[in-house]
């Protein structure tokens, strides 16, 4: 008996610093369901509301002459690059994730501001990738207008990846010489 409960205490143990280092990213997977939740839920709002195909008159003026939800499918990336290249898309945003997962101590991402930034990120990533897989394009309904210039149509999840990005930009560059710290 004794024996037995000695073999069992290494696996708590491991268990438990498993459960922690999970927990240690508890910012990134807060923002990231947040991000998630808050597209999907967007998504399926518009998706009941509006037709595909929605721009200019089938859409709904929030604010006349500047911003109007829609529901567009995008089969690109932003501002419609790649279009009809949604697979290749997929595959590239499996391939981010996984990659970030991979050189996550070497991103920094036991550190706070850089759990946000990826949180933002990879909530993007996911909800996009999600409407691939279900739609076989991106919706986006997001339609705004400055004068004469149309912004590209986007969405929740779009946002969350250019402010992450933009944001983990500025970061790097303020903390040039920082100090990533490591799982153990």
């Amino acid at each position: 008996m004794p024996q037995e409960r000695a073999l069992e205490k290494p696996e708590i143990a491991k268990s438990k610093s498993r459960l922690s280092r999970i927990f240690g990213y508890r910012q990134f997977w807060l923002l990231l369901g947040l991000v998630f939740a808050l597209d999907q839920l967007t998504k399926y709002w518009i998706n009941g509301r509006l037709p595909l195909g929605s721009y200019g008159s089938g859409g709904i003026a929030v604010i006349p002459g500047f911003f109007n939800l829609v529901h567009v499918g995008n089969t690109g990336a932003a501002w419609s690059m790649f279009s009809g290249k949604s697979t290749g898309l997929a595959l590239l945003a499996v391939g981010t994730l996984f990659a970030i997962f991979f050189w996550r101590r070497q991103l920094g991402l036991r550190q706070t501001t850089v759990q946000l930034t990826f949180g933002l990120l990879c909530g993007g990533i996911i909800g996009n990738l999600v409407d691939r897989l279900l739609h076989g394009h991106v919706i986006d309904f997001i339609d705004l207008h400055f004068s004469n210039y149309t912004y590209p149509t986007f969405n929740v999840a779009d946002s969350g990846i250019c402010v992450g990005v933009f944001w983990y930009v500025l970061w790097s560059l303020k903390n040039p010489q920082a100090q990533h710290t490591s799982d153990k």
